[in-house]
């Protein structure tokens, strides 16, 4: 089994009596790094390997608003904010080597809730570990062959998604996504049994 991280900012504060007090700008606002709303991805598979480079390009989506940043943290121009990424990083590690992101505090192991260490004007992020099954296929031709195996790999309990990713001359693969661990047999069943579909591997 493979796994993402999703993060996402939920909120963010701003303490302006406290700005007023110690900063150097008393004037500073609310954090210029990120919107409500963004979304970003790590991936650590193949050749990706977001954690590294403090998530440069990993931004997803990002919420297009008025007052919206231009230049967000975690973009194609520059990585996460250093005060973010020494918050949330544990969290990234840990849900990319599939690990329990915060058993016993949060009522899903795989989340945490977290924010940065800026007092006076602190973003709010949900981490989120995704898992996911690679399943290379052979046999694929087209988007009818496609969104036959999306059907019925949809189909299965605990199954959440099924993207499509790179292609290569013999086979390409799916990106499993799944709330609970499903059999490796169960998979190729649901695959081969649709026809001249063959699965070559799974990670």
């Amino acid at each position: 089994m493979q796994h993402k991280v999703k993060v996402t900012v939920i909120d963010k504060k701003v303490y302006p009596q406290l700005q007023a007090q110690y900063c150097a700008n008393p004037e500073s606002g609310a954090c210029s790094c990120y919107n409500v709303g963004d979304e970003f991805i790590f991936e650590r598979y193949g050749n990706a390997d977001d954690f590294w480079h403090m998530g440069i390009n990993t931004l997803k989506q990002s919420v297009k608003t008025a007052d919206a940043i231009a230049d967000i943290a975690g973009g194609t121009n520059f990585p996460h904010c250093s005060e973010a990424w020494d918050a949330i990083s544990r969290y990234i590690y840990t849900g990319l080597q599939g690990g329990a992101i915060m058993q016993g505090w949060m009522n899903d192991e795989r989340i945490m809730i977290a924010c940065c260490s800026d007092g006076t004007r602190p973003v709010i992020f949900k981490i989120e570990r995704m898992d996911y099954k690679a399943v290379y296929i052979n046999g694929i031709g087209c988007n009818k062959c496609r969104n036959k195996i999306k059907k019925a790999l949809e189909q299965i309990e605990d199954v959440l998604n099924v993207v499509f990713r790179k292609k290569d001359t013999k086979n390409e693969y799916i990106e499993l996504f799944i709330d609970k661990d499903i059999s490796n047999d169960l998979i190729i069943h649901t695959i081969e049994s649709l026809g001249k579909y063959q699965v070559t591997k799974i990670d």
